[in-house]
């Protein structure tokens, strides 16, 4: 049976539409991804509160993946500890090739059954950690080993894919399938099933956040002031909350170096 992603487009002789009706037709396309995220939500649910209980005895989150996939994992993850103040040892995303293949291809790394595995064993996995596998095709072996192996170990597991029953799906605790359908440009998954997978790995890193009480009203208190938009944000965030002057909160931000801290000085937080 033919892969949902490498179905044909709808549209065809792309190379004769105008500029306009391309993104039309891609942005159409693009309406259909958050409709199918939604129907999966109730599952994103439970798997986001699964791993709470692990992570608040002291578990991660792993993200691994191959290609776009694997990138995807590796942004969400590389923006927790800016946005939530957390050690970038919470989050980490993991790509077959190794970081090299961040930015260029790495030729046969995806089909190593057992390079997830053998990946994670740098992090002194444990069972209390939390392995996600994120795969557009649901069939990538790096991804399929990984989970396979994690969950035969005691490891919580799920997977985003787009490819429904896929090998993927039988190795995850928890299947996040979303049927984004056949892409506009045949079989280019980096589009809709991307996207779809941007959008719950969103749900997953943020929902995981707001549970372990890094967010207080619908505040980042606990980000990093490493810039200056930054610190403008925090600036404006502690008069919001407290209502003190911009003065006195720049002065408060920079003795306690963040919101949060801020606050509890000031027995809000």
């Amino acid at each position: 049976m033919k892969k949902i992603t490498e179905q044909d487009s709808p549209y065809r002789d792309l190379e004769k539409m105008d500029t306009g009706e391309i993104l039309t037709n891609i942005n159409k396309e693009d309406h259909k991804v958050a409709l199918a995220v939604k129907k999966v939500l109730p599952l994103v649910a439970e798997f986001i509160d699964a791993a709470v209980e692990r992570m608040e005895l002291g578990g991660r989150v792993f993200y691994i993946g191959a290609g776009t996939s694997g990138r995807l994992g590796i942004l969400d993850a590389s923006e927790c500890p800016p946005t939530f103040g957390v050690s970038p040892d919470l989050f980490i995303g993991l790509i077959a090739g190794g970081d090299r293949a961040i930015r260029k291809a790495v030729e046969k790394a995806e089909d190593d059954y057992d390079g997830a595995w053998r990946d994670l064993q740098n992090y002194d996995i444990e069972k209390i950690d939390t392995v996600v596998g994120i795969a557009a095709s649901g069939t990538t072996p790096y991804v399929v080993g990984g989970l396979d192996k994690a969950r035969s170990e005691g490891l919580l597991t799920a997977c985003i894919t787009a490819n429904p029953g896929a090998p993927v799906s039988s190795k995850a605790e928890y299947a996040i399938e979303v049927e984004t359908g056949p892409e506009f440009l045949t079989g280019s998954t980096r589009m809709k099933a991307g996207t779809a997978q941007k959008m719950v790995l969103n749900m997953i890193s943020t929902g995981i956040m707001i549970r372990l009480g890094r967010v207080l009203d619908n505040k980042m208190v606990d980000m990093q002031l490493n810039n200056a938009k930054l610190r403008e944000r925090a600036v404006d965030m502690v008069v919001a909350l407290s209502g003190l002057s911009e003065e006195k909160a720049e002065e408060l931000l920079r003795e306690k170096g963040s919101v949060r801290a801020v606050l509890k000085s000031l027995d809000m937080g």
